[in-house]
């Protein structure tokens, strides 16, 4: 720590770096920042720089609102979009209590400590996420709702086209920050893009969302778009997941691998698996925090479910259809065996989503939980007496139904600490309280004649 800390102090000397951001992120995921002068920098080091958590959401209560926000000297990097005039860097903090103990509604200490479960029994958390987002014109909505920047779809090429110059000029800023990206591509929506970033440990992960998602706005401002991570901004086109590669790795050797077993997974692999299928409805309340969450996974069943977005827990090889995919990966490449969670969205709060799939499937290790038969056919297109009479359990179909099943789950509330449980809780049952009460333009043209 003290290498990579006199490293900072150094860099930021050499590169003349003026203001240095400290990042670090509220309950529903929001990145808060603070800019400090170089001169700062070693005293935040060593002491941490107080702030009022009260007035972030869900950090603290009145009546014990000093937290302190300590730097990682590990996360820092120049910010390739302030590398001008004024060169500026940023770095990830822990938040604590002033008496110096980890601060229990800090979602990065939340994912440290589900990290620290699994490292207890052996194993390290890995992850890998594919982060789907709009491109639009403007962020102004007028009556034909959201206009994206173009019309193209799945894989296209597009020269010269907004969204190919986009993506260019976001990897290499990934790139410049130390975010390894291994695929950019047009997605199947107009004006949609995926990007995603190479396996690294979840935190690192969740720390990297955060910037990336950062870095999109940031590219969006100098091109004269407006992206989004909004998981359904159209109601005739896909919404934006974020599709996430989850292994466990038990020192150097890949715990989801077994030469020979079916899909050449594991025992560990299958009862992780088991425990992501079996707590997926109470987890999703975080997954897919946003009333807007629900319209992405259940907005296209019944038609042409161009999301691929999973409405039930069930698993299948290579299923497209199914909440939890086993993919196909090269033959003799254990360490590349994993499993794909596809219902999370691209606005869930990475921190506080990662600790629940880890918490999840860890339980049905710890549980010897059962994997029940494959899916094997397209799920999509069974009827729902098909559905009941393959076990498949349907997801929350609304933020109501996903709060009322998280409210009862003792996984969610031992994973998330009693504090942030209780804000998450009450900040979506508000969310819902408004939602609910709109009149909607549906409503408006469908009754306002007639009745």
């Amino acid at each position: 720590m003290d290498k990579q800390r006199d490293f900072v102090l150094r860099t930021i000397e050499e590169r003349g770096v003026k203001f240095v951001r400290l990042w670090f992120t509220d309950v529903v995921g929001t990145l808060k920042s603070v800019a400090i002068a170089p001169a700062e920098v070693e005293g935040a080091f060593t002491e941490g720089l107080g702030f009022d958590g009260s007035a972030i959401e869900g950090m603290s209560r009145r009546f014990e609102s000093d937290l302190l926000a300590h730097p990682d000297p590990s996360t820092f990097q120049i910010l390739p979009w302030r590398s001008g005039q004024d060169p500026t860097a940023r770095m990830f903090c822990d938040i604590t209590t002033p008496d110096g103990q980890p601060a229990n509604t800090d979602p990065r200490n939340v994912l440290k400590r589900a990290l620290a479960h699994a490292a207890d029994r052996g194993f390290t958390f890995y992850t890998h996420p594919e982060i789907e987002f709009y491109l639009l014109k403007s962020a102004q909505i007028g009556p034909e709702g959201p206009i994206p920047v173009d019309s193209a779809g799945y894989f296209d090429n597009v020269p010269g086209g907004t969204a190919h110059d986009f993506r260019r000029r976001s990897v290499r800023m990934l790139e410049d920050l130390g975010i390894s990206v291994e695929f950019s591509h047009h997605e199947a929506g107009p004006g949609q893009n995926e990007i995603d970033l190479r396996y690294a440990d979840a935190l690192a992960t969740a720390d990297n969302i955060m910037t990336f998602r950062t870095v999109i706005k940031e590219v969006a401002i100098e091109q004269g778009v407006y992206a989004t991570f909004m998981p359904k901004p159209m109601s005739d086109q896909p919404g934006s997941g974020m599709h996430t590669h989850l292994s466990l790795f038990e020192g150097d050797t890949n715990a989801f691998f077994e030469a020979g077993a079916q899909y050449q997974l594991s025992k560990v692999g299958r009862q992780f698996i088991a425990g992501l299928l079996h707590h997926a409805p109470e987890i999703t309340a975080v997954t897919n925090q946003f009333v807007n969450s629900y319209k992405r996974l259940w907005g296209s069943v019944g038609s042409n479910n161009l999301a691929e977005a999973p409405s039930y827990a069930c698993w299948g090889h290579n299923n497209r259809s199914a909440l939890v995919r086993v993919p196909l990966y090269k033959p003799n490449k254990g360490q590349s065996a994993r499993v794909e969670y596809r219902a999370i969205d691209s606005a869930a709060n990475p921190y506080l989503a990662y600790s629940l799939l880890l918490a999840a499937g860890l339980k049905g290790i710890e549980e010897g939980y059962e994997l029940p038969p494959e899916a094997e056919d397209d799920v999509w297109s069974l009827s729902d007496a098909e559905r009941r009479a393959l076990g498949y359990a349907p997801l929350p179909s609304s933020l109501d139904s996903a709060i009322s099943l998280m409210e009862r789950s003792e996984l969610v509330a031992e994973t998330l600490g009693e504090q942030v449980f209780n804000y998450v809780l009450a900040n979506k049952r508000q969310e819902w309280d408004e939602y609910r009460a709109q009149v909607t333009p549906y409503e408006l043209a469908k009754n306002i004649e007639i009745l």
